[in-house]
């Protein structure tokens, strides 16, 4: 498959949630932009925190007779319309997403969605027939987040939810154990080549990458 047109490559839209921009999770987002658009796809990089995006949900932007679509949220849903696939990049605070990624989730990615349009799976959704990747870290090695039941509760409440109530194709998820202030360079080397493979897994779901870009 061939794009001649740059704006008609398959775009993939990463939310980094981390609020420094020299983390870790920061370089995993940046990896995966540069991987994907090594192969000649798009990417567009949303730093949740360095846009000073507003994670509260307001009273009008629930559903129902008074609802209201606020200009930010406006861009965020014609931004993610384009793509083909959603990523998100965070870390793991205290078992759970941290709380800008909640309200992204709760404003964008819902907005104008019912409980019985969620429920049926049936929501209208700028997600529908998207592959979704989640990247996350933590401090803890997987086998502790595991024993407390961290691990599958988030898959469970955030990556199979997100699929099911929005209509995703797939959702994939890559954790990273042990992110730390003063981890080995090799050890974070080795975690950014992960995102690399990924990257590449999702370009080969999605389809070739175009001809001749790339190749070797």
């Amino acid at each position: 498959m061939t794009h001649t047109d740059p704006k008609a490559a398959p775009l993939h839209v990463v939310i980094l949630c981390h609020p420094d921009d020299s983390s870790f999770n920061a370089s995993v987002a940046h990896a995966y932009c540069d991987a994907v658009r090594a192969k000649g796809h798009r990417a567009i990089l949303r730093d949740l925190y360095a846009m000073g995006f507003h994670p509260v949900l307001k009273g009008e932007e629930r559903p129902g007779p008074t609802f209201r679509l606020f200009p930010d949220v406006a861009d965020e849903l014609a931004i993610l319309e384009d793509a083909v696939a959603f990523v998100l990049v965070y870390p793991i605070w205290f078992g759970t997403p941290p709380a800008m990624l909640k309200g992204y989730v709760e404003r964008v990615l819902g907005s104008g969605a019912t409980v019985q349009d969620v429920q049926a799976g049936a929501a209208k959704s700028v997600l529908t027939g998207k592959v979704m990747v989640s990247f996350t870290s933590s401090a803890m090695r997987e086998v502790w987040l595991s024993l407390q039941g961290q691990v599958e509760g988030l898959r469970s409440c955030f990556d199979h939810y997100i699929k099911h109530a929005f209509g995703l194709r797939t959702a994939r998820h890559v954790h990273f154990e042990q992110i730390a202030p003063g981890m080995d360079a090799r050890f974070v080397r080795l975690c950014l080549n992960d995102v690399r493979l990924e990257a590449d897994k999702v370009i080969r779901e999605l389809g070739e990458a175009p001809a001749g870009v790339g190749m070797e």
